[in-house]
């Protein structure tokens, strides 16, 4: 009977895990003012590097410094008074009630400076961290109120990626595991990461591990919210048996190939390991070297019937090495 073979040969096989993600900056803020104000002055340009400390957003401030001034001036007052009634009591002139009034009015006076200075300092909103400032929606003259939204900072110097894994998965995946990342903004290219965390609860509802890694970004290709494709290996076999996914096929619970020994089909039992573009990884069942039926053993009436590989050099077809 004529048939189609193919000669396996052992080669290395990475078991990989495939699973979506999303991209997200090391660090990530919308900017924001705890007070409400008017904006005097803005430190930055939009989309440019900012570093730690830097003025972002300065509102304007003479409310917020006639109460500083206002509350030195109070403070001031109220240490005077504590002093000369210290005096005072040191001279049993006034009564120790007296003495402690005086102290208190001092410690709300102090109180009161530092939340006046307070207000003030907030009236200058820095950069919490070295980062690429975002689109601002605000401009000099604006009046905003607490709360509101006015810029976004990313660090963009190292890029997170989040994605998550069957709860399977939990046996092979580890800190410190290799991914390579594919997005759709660079077609072709890949990057490479490594797992730095692992959510220590499987989600309720999906049965699925959140899992995140962490990619260099050093030419800054990478943005945060790309959708990415991610690679785990969590294994490798430097021997690996693939054999194309048409060679197999099912008798009952069990999946079974032809193999060609001695000009014969021989029908050998098989287990299957990983499937990667239509080939299947053979965990048992054959061994380097067989030669297995890929197209025409439909045709085949009974095992041991006499075939002819069509495609195969002579020596290959005739002398197939047996499986032990």
């Amino acid at each position: 009977m004529p048939v189609e073979a193919q000669k396996i040969t052992a080669a290395p096989l990475a078991r990989e895990v495939i699973a979506v993600g999303s991209l997200r900056s090391e660090e990530s803020v919308i900017v924001s003012s705890e007070l409400a104000g008017r904006i005097a002055r803005i430190g930055f340009r939009e989309g440019q590097p900012v570093s730690a400390g830097q003025l972002l957003f300065e509102l304007e401030s003479s409310v917020y410094q006639a109460e500083g001034d206002q509350a030195r001036a109070a403070h001031a007052l109220a240490k005077r008074n504590a002093d000369r009634a210290a005096e005072l009591f040191g001279k049993n002139l006034i009564s120790a009630s007296d003495r402690d009034t005086a102290a208190a009015n001092l410690d709300v006076a102090a109180a009161s400076l530092a939340l006046a200075q307070a207000r003030m300092a907030k009236t200058r909103i820095i950069a919490p961290f070295v980062g690429t400032a975002g689109l601002r929606g605000v401009s000099p003259g604006d009046f905003v109120s607490a709360g509101q939204d006015l810029v976004n900072l990313e660090d963009l110097s190292t890029i997170k990626l989040d994605f998550r894994l069957s709860e399977s998965a939990l046996q092979v995946i580890a800190v410190g595991q290799s991914i390579g990342v594919e997005v759709d903004a660079y077609p072709g290219q890949k990057f490479s990461g490594e797992v730095y965390a692992i959510d220590p609860r499987v989600a309720d509802q999906s049965r699925s591990i959140g899992v995140r890694a962490r990619l260099l970004n050093k030419d800054g290709k990478l943005r945060p919210g790309l959708f990415a494709r991610v690679k785990l290996e969590i294994s490798s076999n430097p021997l690996a048996l693939m054999v194309p996914e048409q060679a197999i096929f099912p008798r009952g619970d069990q999946l079974f190939v032809y193999a060609v020994e001695d000009g014969k089909a021989r029908l050998k039992p098989v287990t299957v390991g990983q499937r990667i573009s239509g080939k299947a990884e053979i965990t048992s069942g054959l061994a380097d070297g067989d030669v297995v039926i890929t197209a025409g053993f439909q045709k085949i009436f009974a095992p041991d019937s006499p075939v002819n590989p069509i495609n195969l050099p002579a020596e290959d077809a005739k002398t197939s090495p047996a499986s032990p």
